[in-house]
């Protein structure tokens, strides 16, 4: 009996072993994107929501892994939309986020390049940082990640690429 027919019979025990195995991943996932700890429990709790929603509907259990991350990731770029939409005109994006990376307990502020790095990934546009995440921290391949984004896997190289490059540039030149 695989997993999505052990769904339909005992939806809870199957939710609980997809929770299990995937929300330390994701929770990660999902905090390099937002930085917050409560806004990435806030997005890791929606997440699980629409996961134990539409669960039943998967078909096919090798793409559960793609699903959840895309679900997430979702999740995460609506999150950052709502926070662009309603942040003050006088302090930007970047500079809040720079503001929770320095309250963050994510970065070792004693290790001056750690900081650097993630300060660099703060220059990244959305879809770039996504991107690099899933492909530097979570090691998916570029196949999974279009999965995941809908996008073709080529603009995806193109895409991590150029984010490698202003990483490396901000790294550089800060």
């Amino acid at each position: 009996m695989n997993l999505f027919t052990r769904h339909k019979n005992t939806p809870a025990v199957t939710f609980e072993q997809v929770l299990d195995k995937f929300q330390q991943p994701l929770y990660w996932h999902i905090r390099r994107m937002v930085l917050s700890h409560e806004d990435a429990q806030d997005i890791l709790q929606d997440t699980f929501i629409n996961i134990y929603k539409g669960l039943s509907s998967l078909k096919d259990e090798a793409a559960l892994k793609g699903w959840v991350y895309r679900i997430a990731t979702n999740e995460c770029l609506r999150h950052l939309q709502r926070r662009r939409e309603t942040a003050l005109s006088t302090i930007g994006d970047n500079e809040s986020l720079t503001r929770e990376l320095m309250e963050s307990a994510h970065v070792d502020y004693g290790k001056e390049m750690e900081v650097k790095f993630q300060q660099a990934l703060l220059t990244l546009s959305d879809n770039q940082r996504m991107v690099f995440n899933l492909r530097y921290y979570d090691e998916l391949p570029y196949q999974e990640i279009s999965a995941i984004t809908g996008s073709t896997v080529e603009s995806l190289k193109v895409t991590y690429h150029n984010a490698k490059e202003k990483v490396t540039k901000y790294m550089i030149n800060n």
